[in-house]
């Protein structure tokens, strides 16, 4: 047997484990307020959930009580008892029950389905399982409840309003103590709370969605360009812009208007359809259509740095990771067939370079076919085939997502993980052999005939603006040296040293430093102790002794006194430091 079968290690047994936390809650609910009907509970990433139809909100001291509730559940080691009913016994047992949501599952399931059922004690819920085989397997001391939200039912905003409870649970209360010290470390670091604190982004009830970059922010958003052109040109890309606003039949022809026009900003222009692009991609179309190719010009490699607008749900914004308009860094790259492989491994070589800056481990998975698509299976066969040989070839593994490829094509999805070891999908690699048939491309092949070339769509950061929030947390606000929108503060002990704190940022300046003076009034402490909370990389102090040798007193944001040093000296030091991009 597997020893690490009936470990948390396991992911089949963690969701498993989880997945019988959510029968325990929806049990202590139903004893404690037997007039909460149930919806769904399933397990999740990080713990699990149920979704109730409560007459009351579940508060704090409400939740506490089903904790502990959920705990004696636990000690009185239920075992789970699996069985099955023919569907109109299965809808009578729900009846009677009075759960309605219950009874639409049942209703909503193929008629040949098996119809199964969880009992523990006096609690049955509707189930396809699997389970663990007694609640005594669960740590009551392990469990946490987390949050209580509104979520509509079936995800539908038309429907009911339930209460979705989070919660979490560890085989081992240090597993538990562990998680919910990362949650308030994440907490700490929430992007949204150093935005502000650092002057970088903002967000308004006038334009909720659309974020507002403040100073400290656009010298961030601009560091983050520059480096993303810099690559890109070493990496043989030429950049482009293309318009915000075209014609509907644009959008009809590229399949965006059918798959994609709910979530799109539309307007009406000299008495025409126009959309503000939700995607780059036609664009660099209409710029390939713009004179004829041949296959010497292959791999075409168009950059964007592109603006665009998705019409997200209100309920679904989050700070910087989802927004209503953000840059994203794309590529589009026209390319014949056989260029494939090697294009998809320089593409994979790239983002390793950029994610290895950043201190960014990542996982590839390979997301396939979904139900709603457009081209054959042969053609989704072929290109899927593609991005699996190019990722084996040099000594990458990757997952399977079946599914969960764009419409027109499979894709390779890098899930970058933070510093507190949470994962974000960034960086794509999406192979595309509709839209240059959809837009008639061509190319004159080596045997003077012409050909359609296939399309790769991909981002590195995958939106600058969510980038900026991953980032942003991953180094908690303390950005590395060259990132950092202050890189060095200085600040006199008196106002008799004033003008050489002056002179002192001016020569920083002028070696490409970005920095700031603090020529308050106020206790040198006091100004240490603001520039360590902005976590500005450097701090020089500048007394009489400083200015009369021309030297400077430097500090770090970690509070490392590294005593004074030439001006110069110091200038070399921090100049290398910028070039060099380290972490540090």
């Amino acid at each position: 047997m597997d020893e690490n079968k009936y470990s948390f290690e396991n992911d089949e047994y963690r969701r498993t484990y989880w997945h019988t936390c959510s029968h325990v809650l929806a049990q202590a609910v139903k004893r404690l307020y037997p007039e909460v009907k149930l919806a769904i509970g399933p397990s999740i990433e990080n713990g699990f959930y149920y979704d109730m139809d409560s007459p009351f909100p579940f508060t704090p001291e409400i939740m506490e009580k089903i904790e502990g509730e959920m705990r004696r559940i636990c000690k009185e080691k239920l075992r789970l008892e699996r069985f099955e009913l023919p569907r109109a016994e299965a809808l009578n047992f729900m009846e009677e029950r009075n759960e309605p949501y219950k009874v639409e599952l049942i209703n909503d399931l193929p008629e040949d389905a098996v119809i199964s059922f969880y009992r523990q004690g006096e609690f049955t819920d509707l189930c396809a399982g699997p389970h663990l085989d007694s609640t005594g397997r669960i740590k009551g001391n392990g469990i946490k409840l987390t949050a209580c939200n509104a979520a509509y039912w079936r995800g539908d905003s038309s429907r009911q309003t339930l209460q979705r409870i989070y919660g979490i649970a560890f085989p081992k209360k240090e597993q538990l103590d562990e998680y919910l010290a990362r949650i308030e470390e994440a907490k700490r670091r929430d992007h949204r709370k150093l935005g502000r604190e650092l002057g970088l982004f903002a967000f308004r009830d006038e334009a909720p969605g659309f974020p507002f970059y403040l100073p400290n922010g656009m010298v961030l958003k601009n560091t983050l360009i520059d480096y993303w052109r810099e690559v890109h040109r070493k990496w043989g890309y030429v950049e482009i812009s293309t318009p915000q606003i075209m014609r509907r039949t644009l959008w009809e022809t590229s399949g965006h208007w059918d798959h994609y026009k709910n979530n799109m900003y539309t307007t009406l222009i000299d008495g025409e359809d126009y959309a503000v692009k939700p995607m780059n991609c036609p664009g660099s179309i209409l710029v390939y259509e713009l004179e004829p190719h041949s296959y010497k010009e292959m791999p075409l490699r168009f950059g964007e740095l592109g603006l665009v607008h998705r019409h997200e749900l209100s309920g679904a914004l989050h700070g910087m990771f989802r927004v209503r308009c953000f840059t994203q860094d794309d590529a589009h790259i026209l390319l014949a067939p056989e260029q494939i492989k090697d294009e998809v491994v320089r593409i994979a070589k790239l983002f390793d370079e950029v994610y290895s800056l950043f201190g960014l481990p990542y996982k590839i998975e390979l997301s396939t076919m979904p139900e709603d698509h457009i081209g054959s299976a042969e053609d989704w066969d072929i290109a899927t085939a593609a991005l699996a040989d190019a990722i084996t070839s040099i000594g990458k593994e990757y997952a399977v997502n079946p599914g969960d490829g764009a419409f027109y094509g499979p894709k390779l999805d890098f899930h970058i993980q933070d510093s507190l070891g949470r994962t974000w999908q960034c960086g794509t690699i999406q192979l595309d052999y509709q839209l240059p048939g959809r837009f008639n491309l061509e190319y004159t092949g080596s045997d003077g005939e012409k050909h359609c070339p296939v399309m790769i769509h991909r981002v590195v950061f995958g939106s600058i603006e969510r980038f900026i929030g991953i980032i942003t947390e991953h180094f908690a606000g303390a950005f590395p040296l060259w990132l950092s929108p202050v890189q060095v503060k200085v600040m006199p002990i008196t106002d008799r040293t004033a003008d050489y704190a002056k002179a002192v940022a001016e020569k920083l300046g002028a070696a490409g430093v970005r920095v700031e003076t603090d020529l308050r009034n106020e206790k040198i402490g006091y100004k240490i102790r603001e520039a360590q909370l902005h976590k500005l990389p450097y701090m020089l102090v500048v007394g009489d002794r400083e200015a009369e040798s021309g030297a400077v007193a430097v500090r770090t944001r970690g509070g490392e006194n590294l005593g004074a040093m030439p001006l110069d000296a110091f200038i070399e030091r921090v100049t290398g430091e910028i070039k060099s991009r380290t972490n540090a």
